[in-house]
């Protein structure tokens, strides 16, 4: 239940000052799963890598979550409305693979493409949350780098566009840890006054 004292703008606060790196350090390790899968496996195996590893983000990220100081299973915090929109690009996301399917179905190596841009949408909105550059730098430059890389290297598509994914992720998570220091020291800064 949403605190009704806390307004949105409260709300946006409380959620912008979070450390938000559980996401982005559980689609690091699913997409690094997926391109060692494709150095490896067969085009089948990597089929069903790049489905589980990249449906798994969610739960890999409720495991990080208890790390990141985040906790995203804590039922004692109070709701926040901005928790709820993130969670719910999180489910457009998901919803997204009805559109990767049919592809995948006509050219298996459609795969990385479609889930790579399609999944990686969430960050627009996450963007205007934290009212922040980072989510528009990352989708923007994961889709035009991996429609780029996917004709680039149509041999090694399984390999190439996940890994191009990993990178991003980690300049996306220096950023985001970037960021959360900032808004700690102004958070101190403005309490100290």
């Amino acid at each position: 239940m949403i605190v009704p004292s806390s307004s949105l703008d409260q709300q946006r606060a409380q959620f912008t000052a979070q450390r938000l790196l559980a996401m982005p350090l559980a689609g690091t390790v699913a997409w690094a799963i997926v391109g060692v899968a494709g150095l490896t496996l067969s085009a089948v195996q990597m089929v069903w890598a790049l489905y589980l590893s990249t449906g798994s983000i969610v739960y890999l990220g409720l495991f990080f979550s208890r790390f990141t100081g985040e906790n995203f299973l804590n039922r004692t915090k109070p709701k926040n409305a901005f928790d709820t929109l993130f969670f719910s690009t999180v489910a457009m996301s998901l919803l997204v693979y009805a559109i990767a399917i049919p592809f995948f179905q006509a050219d298996y190596t459609s795969l990385p493409l479609t889930v790579g841009i399609l999944s990686g949408l969430m960050w627009l909105p996450l963007s205007w949350i934290i009212q922040h550059w980072v989510g528009i730098f990352h989708a923007v430059a994961r889709t035009v780098l991996v429609l780029a890389t996917w004709y680039a290297f149509p041999a090694h598509r399984f390999i190439a566009i996940p890994f191009l994914i990993v990178g991003l992720y980690v300049v996306t998570i220096l950023i985001l840890e970037y960021r959360w220091r900032a808004v700690r020291r102004e958070n101190a800064v403005a309490l100290s006054a």
